[in-house]
């Protein structure tokens, strides 16, 4: 059985508003007749709230008694 090789693609990201009667509208750099698959994902309000929550949760790491020990030694 052979495969089909796998072209790699580029994935372009825009950030639109939705107009009225939930319509978006963008220019994209293909020509006309070009086949496209299109993601739609609702902007979060607060952009940086995934970022925080991973930053938060790994403070644990950092709070670390022992080690805290052994660097204030070294």
């Amino acid at each position: 059985m052979s495969q089909m090789p796998v072209m790699p693609q580029t994935a372009l990201k825009y950030e639109v508003e939705v107009r009225e009667q939930g319509r978006v509208e963008f220019t994209v750099p293909f020509a006309p007749g070009k086949r496209v698959t299109i993601f739609v994902v609702e902007e979060s309000e607060d952009q940086f709230h995934d970022l925080l929550e991973a930053s938060q949760s790994t403070l644990d790491f950092w709070d670390n008694q022992l080690d805290d020990e052994d660097w204030n030694d070294a």
